[in-house]
């Protein structure tokens, strides 16, 4: 099968502002209803209706229904990868807007991507775990066995992430940092027990939060410098 007629094809549908709106609404992770993706995207509800479904029939979300309403939500992390890389590279090129709006701080220092931690927090996360000698290599990661201990104390079922199909450990490449931040499967793992620990609280949108004693505790872990 050729391969260009299909890159093509999701470049179309990514190439749509109000695509692109709903598809990075969802990069947190989260379901949202049609309704909560027309306002997202500046389309009416009935606009965005045919915007999903064109997104649903290319296998870039997923759909379920719960009592009145449907929520959509991507179809993979993969989705997410693609977006993050597609937005480094408009930032890099400089198709991106000059003037930056009071969310892009927050967004730069710490999001989330898809289940992951990405923005600043999460290329020290990677950096600091790869001096920690806890992750080797480039592409692929890998989780060395000093990693296996320390991220087992740290209270995160490794077994359980390697019977998984998605990889343990993966590079995503940060937009806004132009470096690779840690997705994966033990991505997502630790983002979780940073919410469970209470270090960090999400915020509206894919911005996260660390509190101060949660970002004391983190750089601590990760022999990062304040």
């Amino acid at each position: 099968m050729k391969e260009g007629p299909v890159i093509a094809s999701v470049a179309a549908l990514l190439g749509d502002p109000a695509r692109a709106n709903i598809l990075t609404a969802l990069m947190d992770g989260r379901a949202l209803t049609v309704s909560e993706l027309a306002e997202a995207a500046g389309v009416t509800i009935q606009t965005a209706s045919g915007h999903l479904s064109k997104l649903d029939a290319a296998n870039l979300l997923t759909a379920e229904k719960q009592g009145r309403h449907r929520y959509f939500r991507l179809s993979g992390p993969d989705v997410a990868q693609v977006l993050e890389a597609l937005m480094g590279l408009a930032q890099r090129t400089g198709a991106t807007r000059v003037r930056t709006g009071p969310k892009d701080a927050a967004l730069r220092a710490a999001r989330i991507c898809y289940d992951h931690l990405a923005g600043e927090r999460g290329v020290e996360l990677l950096h600091g775990a790869r001096q920690q000698g806890f992750i080797a290599g480039e592409d692929p990661l890998l989780l060395t066995d000093k990693g296996r201990g320390f991220f087992g104390e740290f209270g995160i079922d490794l077994i359980r992430l390697e019977k998984g199909r998605r990889p343990v450990c993966r590079a995503c490449l940060d937009w806004s940092e132009r470096r690779s931040h840690l997705g994966g499967a033990l991505g997502a793992a630790i983002l979780s027990r940073l919410l469970e620990k209470g270090w960090v609280r999400r915020d509206a949108g894919r911005a996260v939060t660390f509190t101060c004693e949660g970002l004391g505790e983190f750089r601590s872990i990760f022999a990062l410098s304040a």
